[in-house]
C-alpha cells in the first residue's frame, strides 16, 4: 500500500500504483482531488514529456507545485499516463 500524506491529511492511498524514477506515481482515482489545485507551472523531461503541477491546499496552508503528472506522456512513460506524483515535504510511504 502506498500512501502520501501531507500537513496531516492523506492525499492518496493506493496498492497499485507506478515508480519511475524513485517517484511513487498514483493513479487518478486514488487522489484526493479536494487537495489539489491546477498550477500554471510546467517543466520538461526529455523521455517523459511535459508534466503539470498542481498545488497542494490543506486547512489554508499551500504547498506549491507539490504534484505533478504528466497529461500526454511519451512512449517511454506511458506507464505514468492517468497518474499523480508528489514531493516538497509530501511524506510518501509504501
Amino acid at each position: 500500500m502506498a500512501k502520501a500524506v501531507w500537513n496531516g491529511q492523506t492525499l492518496a492511498e493506493s496498492e497499485t500504483y507506478e515508480t519511475v524514477e524513485g517517484n511513487i506515481y498514483f493513479p487518478d482515482e486514488t487522489v484526493k482531488r479536494e487537495f489539489l489545485r491546477p498550477s500554471s507551472t510546467t517543466s520538461s523531461c526529455p523521455w517523459k514529456g511535459q508534466a503539470r503541477y498542481y498545488t497542494i491546499v490543506v486547512d489554508g496552508q499551500e504547498n506549491q507545485d507539490a504534484a505533478w503528472y504528466y497529461p500526454d506522456p511519451k512512449p517511454a512513460a506511458r506507464n505514468v499516463k492517468h497518474h499523480i506524483a508528489f514531493w516538497r515535504g509530501v511524506e510518501v510511504t509504501k
